[in-house]
């Protein structure tokens, strides 16, 4: 049996990856039925958030309620938070997504009291990261020298790491080594790194334009191209929609660095979806990840499901 969720959790980090990968461990660790409510926390009000975590769930169940950077909503909001924290609800679970909570605030403390302090930091040794990640993750073996060229062809953005590791997997797999001979450095170097997650970039602007046909085309291309897909469109996709609210939220700033001449089309794709179909898109996404890790239907189809339901709503 997992562990229940606690009531507070602050996750606290610069990394994106990391911080949705623990989300999703809290998701895992609630009721299958739980009801997510996701706000900005540039904009939030304390009364939003915290009445949403007394209510109860509309169909039974348990409520999570993640703050997105948070930061400034902690900092404003700090008292009635704190005296939150004091006595939480029973049947909710509040996230908050920060870069940064000093320890010797009381917020902290009182966090920290309640189990729910998770650090979310890139670490320092990135390469031992990444193959550590390779062996107990993806299920093989990274050389030393091919996980220091990796890092140095990826930088720190753990996402687009473990993307890439995903994809190696499948290759080591398909070559006998899954967990004998370990993956090299000239196997990374001829590794095609970015296209995949690009082709994703491009499925999600086909589909946030209202184009199905044109997104389960490419979806399915993808799929022939590479089978590994279907076990990392997940990642791929709930990386695509960070980057949709961001915009949304008038925080391009945030992304420019990584869609350079791409980020007008990122930004025509935020405004075709806008924020109805950015939240409709997050809860079809948190219903694909539990169907994945529960065994409902076929990888591949569920993300098909997806393409479907979120053309149909936009």
């Amino acid at each position: 049996m997992p562990a229940a969720a606690k009531p507070v959790y602050a996750l606290i980090g610069s990394d994106a990856f990391l911080q949705l990968q623990k989300l999703r461990e809290i998701v895992g660790q609630m009721p299958a039925d739980v009801q997510r409510v996701d706000v900005e926390g540039e904009r939030a009000e304390p009364a939003e958030v915290l009445d949403e975590l007394r209510s109860y769930a509309m169909f039974g169940g348990a409520k999570l309620v993640v703050v997105r950077d948070a930061d400034e909503f902690v900092a404003r909001f700090r008292q009635p938070l704190e005296d939150y924290t004091a006595a939480p609800s029973d049947s909710g679970t509040l996230v908050l997504r920060l870069a940064s909570l000093p320890k010797a605030q009381r917020i902290y403390k009182a966090i920290d009291k309640l189990g729910g302090i998770e650090v979310c930091d890139p670490p320092k040794d990135l390469a031992r990261w990444a193959a550590d990640r390779a062996r107990s993750v993806h299920k093989f073996t990274l050389a030393p020298d091919a996980a220091r060229l990796l890092v140095d062809l990826l930088g720190d953005d753990l996402g687009r790491i473990d993307n890439e590791l995903a994809k190696l997997a499948i290759d080591a797999e398909g070559a006998g080594g899954s967990r004998g001979v370990a993956v090299t450095s000239e196997q990374v170097a001829s590794a095609t790194v970015f296209q995949r997650e690009q082709e994703m970039w491009d499925l999600g602007n086909a589909l946030a334009a209202g184009d199905v046909h044109e997104a389960l085309r490419r979806w399915r291309h993808m799929i022939q191209l590479d089978p590994s897909a279907e076990f990392r469109a997940i990642t791929w996709l709930g990386m695509w929609l960070e980057d949709v609210s961001a915009v949304i939220h008038g925080a391009q700033g945030k992304v420019a660095w990584k869609y350079k001449e791409r980020l007008p089309q990122l930004i025509k794709t935020s405004k075709d979806l806008g924020p109805a179909g950015y939240r409709l898109a997050l809860d079809l996404l948190a219903e694909l990840d539990h169907q994945s890790k529960t065994g409902v239907g076929d990888a591949a189809s569920n993300v098909e499901r997806f393409i479907l339901q979120v053309g149909v709503g936009t």
